[in-house]
């Protein structure tokens, strides 16, 4: 891919706060037509700088969940275990992020439950039965201070 230049990160930066705008909403902004515009979002895409386009939804709209802070110390001695891992929280819904640490954990999940209870029953279908896991702590969070996506781009 070519380099970004500062056009492009004036259309990431406007794509990451809405990505519903459109090409000429956008070219007005930048100071560029809507064809340019479009000619340089179909490069983003297709170098992987903009890898999927999402709704962010307010669960206090959809219904209320509790968010979790999981950190995962898998078993020494098994690093084949890192990647099966991986894959089993990718393909688990409840796991919004899962981040590969050094440090005190081997993993730190983001998880969305709709109460303690449903927590417990998430644990013991993806944790309890992992032998690769030594041991898991959680921290629930009572209040989400910030939470986003965007990359800054300065």
């Amino acid at each position: 891919m070519q380099e970004i230049d500062e056009f492009d990160r004036k259309i990431l930066s406007l794509m990451q706060d809405d990505a519903r705008q459109t090409t000429e909403a956008i070219g007005a902004q930048v100071g560029l037509s809507a064809t340019a515009v479009q000619r340089r979002l179909k490069r983003l895409r297709q170098a992987g700088a903009i890898r999927r386009e999402i709704a962010v939804l307010d669960a206090a709209v959809t219904g209320k969940r509790i968010t979790l802070i999981v950190q995962i110390t898998l078993n020494k001695g098994r690093g084949h275990a890192v990647d099966g891992f991986k894959a089993r929280m990718r393909a688990l819904p409840e796991v919004q992020q899962c981040f590969y640490t050094m440090g005190e954990s081997d993993f730190v999940l983001i998880v969305t439950a709709k109460d303690v209870a449903d927590y417990e029953a998430f644990t013991r279908r993806a944790f309890f039965d992992d032998a690769t896991i030594a041991h898991f702590k959680t921290t629930i969070a009572m209040d989400t201070v910030k939470s986003g996506l965007d990359v800054p781009l300065d």
